[in-house]
């Protein structure tokens, strides 16, 4: 049968080989043949390429199209996309927020950089005839990433810390706002445009400097683990509340910038003022029911998102004829999705991909097109940016900083939010741009602007930074007790559960003033807030439930990190931990549980490392200690520090045994490894260092496999 189905197959192929070849060469006859029927055509051109002014030699320019229109934007988003993700990476490397790597992106792929030297790739890669294709594109992206930014916000969180948030917020914008306008008088003569107004251009200026980037700022406190305090509550807040009071002067500027009289200023901003109520008193409600109907994945239809995207598209069209702006729509329609936190969530996952990560790099590059920085060609130019940037920096961070601590916010704190509060980022942009389109600023102006906006979004990290070393934290215990802090580290759930309870129940708790803090990172540092919530709650639900059941106080920081292994490292080092514990991985060209993460921890980490391997751990009621020599007398020092309630063994590979220096150690007895070398099961937990370990393992040692969980710990480095 087998040597009938090889003949079978070889004849099918022979088959399907010749019916091919019939079928080309019937073909080829009847093509051949329908050639002459265009001699019979009046005015038709003569056959080949000598019309085209060509002989019918191979030409290969006929066959590639470098210049077409799509080829050409597709290379652009090609070329854009990796350029910003590259840069946002090095960004990311020194603690700085993705977006000004994205916005660097733009300015050296514009005519700052790549254009001054490379001017022939400029023209080949953005051609002018290309620019309206980019510019349509970049702003599909921003509607769709407004969209998203209105969805973020938390009008819950508004309503509960309105009072001292609503004064601070505020003051971050009446401060700056004032100094941005009394700016402009003296600005005005040599940065307007020829036949500009003044109140326009005073307006902007103003709002320049009053604007904060509320997704920058909700990344730099994810990143910092400060979701849950009070400072970036209050810093959310603050941002929200900037937010929304911020595009509504900047809807009411452009309102009177696209106004030729006071009378058609007015009649937009009734329009907008009958727009927003609708949306909130009509629409809203409407979707409610959308939202309580479909909150799972799986009954989000694509007609449930065509409804919401139109929604979007349609609130982006009446801001943009009413004449205050398209992305006002956008945001206005993001901000009318209800609270319901599961639809929300669906809904942004469907589109942050598209519109982060493929669009609104668009925009970047659009601006840094705009973007010439040799247009400040002069000493007095570069001084009046540092004068933009001086006000922009004092308005912002002194009127926030002063507000807050006139509501009985400490110095600390208040400067802290301040710095927060300065960081302008992509907002910015957006807000620059829509000058620069109704002819309200000239390029000069957007350049300095730009630069401002890159500037105070780069200061924002090492301002904190700088607060911190003047303000340091104090951990203090007032007991008078010695502290002993531990730091678990987990990825998964269900191993922050049982770390928790390691720690928690291997340290004596009354003696030691034990504190115990979980971490978990994301990482993504461009996760949304409403995600961000999502997976604090759901990371930290074992270690919850185990301290409840442990009777555990255990302190838990949630962040989002490009490099997971360097920011747990960080950690360590800034909380000043005794004792850092991790989870065990295989690297995934070795068996070898203390390489790879595991090592660069062992090796990198300021305090002792302990790395679990667990094999179904419950508690370390029974704990054996395996050591290879005296020289890790030092683990018996940390020994010490074990709940009295555990049966602790001890036992040394060679001889002489480590010697029991009484004390405090009392219940810890030596064991021989021949005692107890078929019974490695009557215990919980062993407990051993890396070394001994892999010595061990490649021995064949027979604990190294067995059904006790294994604790390795690792000398302070």
């Amino acid at each position: 049968m087998k040597g009938i189905g090889g003949s079978s197959g070889k004849f099918s192929a022979f088959f399907n080989l010749a019916m091919i070849s019939v079928v080309a060469v019937v073909l080829w006859f009847i093509l051949d043949a329908g050639k002459m029927l265009e001699t019979a055509i009046p005015g038709s051109a003569p056959q080949g390429n000598a019309a085209n002014g060509h002989s019918g030699v191979f030409n290969l320019a006929d066959v590639i199209s470098l210049h077409h229109p799509l080829s050409i934007l597709i290379l652009q988003i090609l070329v854009i996309i990796l350029a910003s993700r590259m840069l946002g990476w090095i960004m990311s490397l020194i603690r700085q927020p993705t977006v000004i790597g994205e916005i660097l992106a733009g300015i050296m792929l514009g005519p700052s950089l790549l254009g001054l030297y490379f001017p022939e790739a400029t023209i080949f890669l953005f051609p002018e005839t290309s620019i309206g294709n980019l510019q349509f594109l970049s702003q599909i992206g921003l509607i769709l990433f407004m969209f998203i930014i209105g969805m973020e916000l938390d009008i819950g969180v508004l309503k509960q810390r309105a009072g001292a948030a609503v004064f601070i917020s505020n003051a971050s914008i009446v401060v700056p706002f004032v100094l941005g306008v009394g700016l402009s008088y003296f600005l005005f003569e040599k940065f307007s445009l020829p036949g500009g107004r003044y109140v326009p251009f005073a307006l902007f200026m103003g709002i320049a400097m009053s604007i904060t980037a509320f997704p920058v700022l909700a990344r730099i406190v994810q990143e910092r683990g400060m979701t849950r305090t009070p400072l970036g509550i209050t810093a959310i807040t603050c941002a929200a509340v900037n937010d929304i009071t911020a595009w509504g002067i900047l809807a009411l500027v452009v309102a009177i910038a696209n106004a030729s009289a006071i009378s058609g200023a007015l009649l937009t901003i009734f329009l907008s003022l009958v727009y927003v109520l609708v949306m909130l008193l009509i629409v809203r409600p409407l979707l409610g029911k959308v939202a309580r109907k479909y909150t799972v994945r799986e009954t989000i239809s694509k007609m449930v998102v065509a409804i919401v995207l139109s929604i979007m598209l349609v609130s982006s069209y009446i801001t943009e004829v009413i004449g205050i702006h398209a992305l006002f729509g956008a945001f206005m329609a993001g901000v009318i999705i209800p609270d319901n936190v599961r639809f929300k969530q669906i809904m942004a996952e469907k589109l942050e991909d598209v519109s982060l990560v493929l669009l609104l790099p668009l925009f970047f590059v659009y601006t840094g097109l705009r973007t010439e920085i040799g247009l400040l060609n002069e000493p007095g130019l570069w001084l009046t940016a540092l004068l933009v940037v001086a006000v922009g920096v004092a308005g912002k961070f002194a009127g926030t900083a002063l507000a807050s601590r006139m509501t009985g916010q400490s110095w600390k704190d208040s400067l802290l939010l301040g710095a927060l509060m300065n960081t302008r980022g992509l907002i910015e942009l957006v807000a620059l741009n829509i000058g620069y389109d109704i002819g309200v600023l000239s390029p000069e102006i957007f350049t300095i602007l730009v630069l401002m906006a890159l500037v105070t979004t780069f200061m924002t990290g090492p301002a904190m930074a700088l607060i911190y070393y003047f303000y340091p934290s104090t951990d203090t215990d007032y007991t008078g007790k010695p502290v002993f802090r531990v730091l678990i580290a987990f990825g998964p759930p269900e191993a922050g559960g049982r770390l928790s309870s390691l720690a928690g129940n291997l340290f004596n708790r009354s003696r030691n003033n034990l504190k115990i803090t979980a971490l978990h990172l994301t990482p993504n540092t461009e996760i949304s807030m409403k995600n961000a919530k999502l997976f604090e709650e759901e990371a930290f639900r074992k270690v919850h439930e185990v301290a409840a059941e442990n009777g555990i106080d255990v302190k838990t920081i949630y962040r989002t990190a490009e490099n997971v292994s360097q920011e747990i490292v960080k950690t360590a080092r800034r909380g000043k931990f005794d004792l850092l514990i991790v989870g065990s991985s295989r690297p995934l060209l070795s068996h070898d549980e203390t390489g790879g993460k595991a090592r660069y921890f062992f090796d990198n980490a300021r305090c002792n490392v302990g790395l679990f391997i667990d094999k179904g751990f419950v508690k370390p009621e029974k704990v054996l200690i395996i050591t290879e020599s005296g020289s890790e007398a030092w683990l018996y020092e940390l020994v010490a520090r074990f709940n009295p309630q555990s049966t602790i063994d001890s036992a040394c590979i060679l001889p002489p045994a480590v010697p029991v220096k009484g004390r405090e150690i009392k219940a810890l007895r030596e064991v021989f490894l021949s005692d107890i070398t078929d019974d490695f099961s009557a215990y919980d937990l062993i407990i051993s260092t890396p070394d001994c370990y892999r010595d061990q393992r490649d021995a064949g040692a027979a604990w190294i496999d067995g059904k006790a969980s294994v604790l390795l710990l690792g000398r302070k480095s």
